[in-house]
C-alpha cells in the first residue's frame, strides 16, 4: 500500500507540475535484443535532428532498469517487464516507470545448419536444458553430446526462456552462458552439436531455426500468437515524456510508418501497421 501511495503521489506531481525538461542528449541502456531497434531509431533520429545526440548501450535488461533508477539513462530498453523489486527501487528513487511496447519478438531455438534435426517440442527443449536429454541421438540425430548455450542470467531473453520453457526449473550445470544474442549465434555457428536461443531478429543463414511444437518462429506466428516462445519488447522512461520533446519523438518512433519499417527490416514485428 505504501508503494501504491507513493506512485499515486508521483502521478499527481507529474500532472500538476509538468514533466521534466528534456535536453538534446538522450542516453539509452539495456537489452541486447532491443539494442538494434534502439540504434536504428537513434541513427535515423539524429540524421533528422543534427543537434541531438543519442547514445545506446547494451548491458542487459537488468542493467537498463538499474540505469533508469540511478538516473544515468533516459530510456531503459528491456526485453522483459520490470520486476517488483525494480519498481520498488524506482519509486523509492522518485522514478515513475512508464512502459512503451515498441515491438514483438519470438525466441528461436537455433542449431548449426549441418544438424539434421528438423524440429523440437517445448518438452524436448526443456529436457535438453535440464540435462535429461544429453545426446542428439536421443532425438534421432547424430551421436554427439548436446552443447547447450544460454544467455546470462541478467538478460531479459534468459528470463523469458526460463519462464516460458523452463517454468522455474534450474538449467543444467554444464550449460554455457554468454552475454548477447550475437554471442549465442556465433557459438552455434562454430559448434555443430550446439543448441541455443536468440531473438528472431538475430536469425540469418549461418544458423538453423527449429520449429517448436510444429510452429515455425516467424513474424506471422508471433503476431497471431501461435509461436509458443514470444514476448513484447519495451522502452521504459521515467514518467511519460513531455509531448513534442526529443525524448517523446524518439521513443514514439515505433508508431510511425518509418519506425515500423525499420523494425521489420531488423527482423522484429511492429505492434501496429498502416
Amino acid at each position: 500500500m505504501k508503494i501504491l501511495s507513493t506512485i499515486f503521489t508521483l502521478v499527481l506531481m507529474a500532472g500538476s507540475l509538468g514533466f521534466a525538461a528534456d535536453a538534446n542528449k538522450i542516453v539509452v541502456d539495456g537489452s541486447t535484443t532491443v539494442g538494434p531497434i534502439a540504434k536504428a531509431f537513434a541513427e535515423f533520429y539524429m540524421k533528422q535532428n543534427p543537434g541531438v545526440n543519442i547514445t545506446v548501450s547494451e548491458s542487459g535488461s537488468g542493467n537498463g532498469a538499474k540505469s533508469l533508477v540511478n538516473k544515468s539513462c533516459q530510456v531503459a530498453s528491456m526485453s522483459r517487464l520490470l520486476k517488483l523489486n525494480e519498481y520498488e527501487a524506482a519509486v523509492h528513487s522518485e522514478i515513475l516507470p512508464v512502459v512503451h511496447v515498441v515491438a514483438l519478438d519470438g525466441i528461436a531455438m537455433i542449431v548449426h545448419p549441418g544438424n539434421p534435426i528438423a524440429k523440437l517440442s517445448m518438452a524436448q527443449v526443456k529436457d535438453i536444458y535440464l540435462g535429461k536429454i544429453k545426446n542428439w541421438n536421443q532425438l534421432g540425430g547424430p551421436n554427439a553430446p548436446i552443447v547447450i548455450i544460454s544467455r546470462d542470467t541478467n538478460s531479459g531473453t534468459y528470463e523469458t526462456f526460463e519462464g516460458k520453457v523452463m517454468q522455474g526449473e534450474k538449467i543444467a550445470k554444464n550449460c554455457e552462458y554468454v552475454g548477447s544474442n550475437g554471442a549465442i549465434r556465433q557459438r552455434v555457428q562454430s559448434t555443430p552439436s550446439a543448441l541455443g536461443y536468440v531473438g528472431i531478429g538475430f536469425l540469418d543463414n549461418t544458423v538453423k531455426a527449429l520449429p517448436i511444437d510444429n510452429v515455425v518462429p516467424s513474424a506471422e506466428t508471433v503476431k497471431n500468437g501461435s509461436y509458443p516462445i514470444a514476448r513484447p519488447l519495451y522502452m521504459v522512461t521515467n514518467d511519460y515524456p513531455r509531448m513534442g520533446s526529443h525524448l517523446y519523438r524518439y521513443v514514439n518512433l515505433y508508431l510511425s510508418k518509418k519506425g515500423q519499417t525499420m523494425i521489420e527490416e531488423i527482423g522484429f514485428i511492429p505492434v501496429t501497421s498502416y
